[in-house]
């Protein structure tokens, strides 16, 4: 038994002296990682019908990686709920699953030890007409529609080139785009070409193709008998809001954002009124002017009918009453989410303005009527004046085929530099950083200078000829 310990002790002592030598006396290398630049968080664009080909740089030290590592690329189709899944390094494939950004992965294993590596990126395809600018323009009436390159390459009423025998309906209004989030069906990107045609009603085009896609008879459930547009403005991606036959329509969101219904129109939000195209969608309101009554008219968030049921304030005289207007030919009116705002009306005196302090909240619902007065410019504004103001309410008005800028705060009217010829301004538009007016006149599209101590000066390197007709809307596109 005394000899059994006596070995025991002995086996300990040499296991603790092989370790003891052996403490530090090894190194461990842990197996190299691969290094894959230039695909996390990437955005890469695809032309549709060309060849995608994604080859990242790849190493991994000490090893092959084209030996060692195995790649798998998994595209998201949303609008079908499955993904592509393809494998082999690089990336190839022809491309065709059509326009907008979609979400896809590298998944990269190492067979050396099975270790898994991802890597997230976008895919955003692209056709000819995913950059430029898109015009629509009124040519005696009819609707024409035009593409220009970013070269500057006009490729005027390109609807009915490439589709002989089609033309848009006439009378155009508005070119909208509906543009989805990265959550909503692709499938719905589209343009709405907006006309007062009693006959043809107004049309979806395909911005891939600018092919005909539909009548706007299908954005509704239940369609009315007619459709006149007012004006339409994006609520979110898809969602879209505004003023259809004098009614507020919201789009429905409702049903799963890749639901085909997704956005679409019900009914028009009820209510005893009949609202001029001009509205505001606030963080928790629409505000309009209703014809009917001549009376500014609330909505809630949601779209719910309010009317007048809102305060004017503390004071017991008011410079005017926003519940009775008292004229109906409302010429310009953008709302301001808080402070004051103006609008601009014309009767058989001239032109007023009107100034009030909105205050619309989930708790408050009053508009306080600041000022009434003869507006400054009222000799120079025509029936058909176009207006746009920017974020600091400075205004800018057409008047024939000049352009002036009103100030409110000092009552200033100032011609801007720019001179068209004597043609008639179409179209006005603001960039939304306040620096560029976008004007139309017959046959040209033009961009002005309006920075911080210029006063709108044609920016020649940018003016674009060959417009079928006056353009009336226009869409810049960069993706």
């Amino acid at each position: 038994m005394k000899s059994k310990y006596i070995y025991l002790l002995a086996f300990v002592a040499l296991f603790y002296t092989s370790c003891k030598k052996d403490l530090g006396n090894y190194d461990y290398s842990p197996p190299s990682e691969p290094v894959i630049e230039g695909i996390r968080n990437a955005n890469i664009p695809a032309l549709i019908g060309d060849s995608l080909i994604i080859k990242p740089k790849v190493s991994l030290a000490g090893a092959d990686p084209l030996k060692d590592l195995s790649f798998e690329w998994r595209i998201l189709l949303l609008e079908e709920l499955r993904e592509l899944s393809f494998t082999g390094y690089p990336f190839k494939m022809l491309f065709n699953l059509g326009t907008g950004e979609r979400a896809a992965k590298l998944i990269v294993t190492d067979k050396r030890n099975g270790l898994i590596y991802k890597y997230e990126f976008k895919i955003t395809g692209t056709t000819q007409f995913s950059t430029g600018t898109v015009i629509l323009s009124n040519e005696g009436g009819k609707g024409k529609l035009s593409f220009v390159k970013s070269d500057n390459t006009v490729l005027a009423n390109i609807y009915e080139t490439l589709q002989p025998g089609l033309v848009l309906p006439d009378n155009p209004v508005q070119l909208y785009y509906s543009k989805p989030l990265p959550y909503q069906l692709l499938s719905k990107e589209e343009y709405w070409i907006m006309c007062n045609d009693a006959s043809s009603g107004s049309v979806i085009v395909n911005p891939s193709t600018l092919f005909f896609k539909d009548n706007f008879r299908s954005q509704f459930f239940l369609p009315p008998s007619t459709v006149t547009p007012g004006y339409l403005e994006t609520l979110m991606g898809t969602i879209s809001n505004g003023v259809i036959n004098g009614k507020l329509y919201v789009g429905i969101q409702s049903t799963a954002p890749f639901a085909p219904d997704y956005g679409k129109y019900a009914n028009a939000q009820p209510g005893d009124y009949n609202l001029s195209p001009m509205f505001t969608k606030g963080g928790s309101f629409y505000l309009g002017f209703d014809t009917k009554t001549k009376a500014f008219v609330v909505f809630d968030g949601g779209g719910s009918y309010l009317g007048t049921n809102y305060g004017t304030g503390t004071a017991t005289t008011l410079p005017f009453n926003p519940k009775d207007i008292g004229m109906s030919n409302l010429l310009y009116f953008k709302a301001s989410e808080s402070g004051t705002t103006y609008a601009f009306f014309r009767d058989e005196t001239g032109t007023w303005e009107y100034s009030f302090n909105n205050k619309l909240n989930e708790g408050t619902k009053e508009i306080v009527p600041e000022q009434k007065r003869k507006f400054a410019g009222s000799s120079l504004v025509l029936a058909d004046s176009k207006w746009v103001r920017n974020t600091l309410n400075v205004f800018y008005f057409s008047s024939a085929d000049k352009i002036y800028r009103y100030n409110p705060i000092n009552e200033e009217v100032r011609a801007l530099d720019a001179n068209f010829g004597g043609k008639k301004v179409s179209m006005i538009k603001i960039s939304a950083d306040d620096n560029t007016l976008t004007v139309g006149v017959e046959g040209a599209l033009y961009s002005l200078d309006v920075t911080v101590g210029k006063n709108g000066n044609i920016v020649e390197s940018k003016t674009i000829n060959g417009i079928p007709g006056s353009p009336v809307d226009v869409l810049i596109r960069t993706n």
